[in-house]
């Protein structure tokens, strides 16, 4: 697989880390409940077809990445540095 960092350009896959659901860039308020938080931090979809998820460019420009992926065919549909999508609020 290849990942087009919007930095460095397409590389192999194995530049990257995967950490997981771009979910985690949303966390709960600090004040939010126990069962909020442990949603976030234990809970996780598999889901079978398009996903975002969040992975770390560790040999490359150190820069995380969303990164829209189909989980069947491992098509990658889009990538974003993942810092403008937190402050997009998505």
């Amino acid at each position: 697989m290849r990942i087009p960092c919007p930095v460095c350009g397409t590389r192999d896959r194995r530049e990257f880390t995967y950490q997981g659901a771009a979910l985690m860039l949303h966390r709960p308020d600090p004040e939010a409940g126990f069962g909020e938080w442990d949603d976030y931090l234990h809970n996780r979809d598999n889901p079978a077809g398009p996903t975002r998820e969040l992975w770390y460019h560790e040999s490359g420009c150190t820069a995380w990445l969303v990164v829209e992926r189909d989980t069947r065919s491992h098509e990658i549909l889009s990538v974003e540095l993942a810092r403008d999508v937190a402050e997009g609020g998505r």
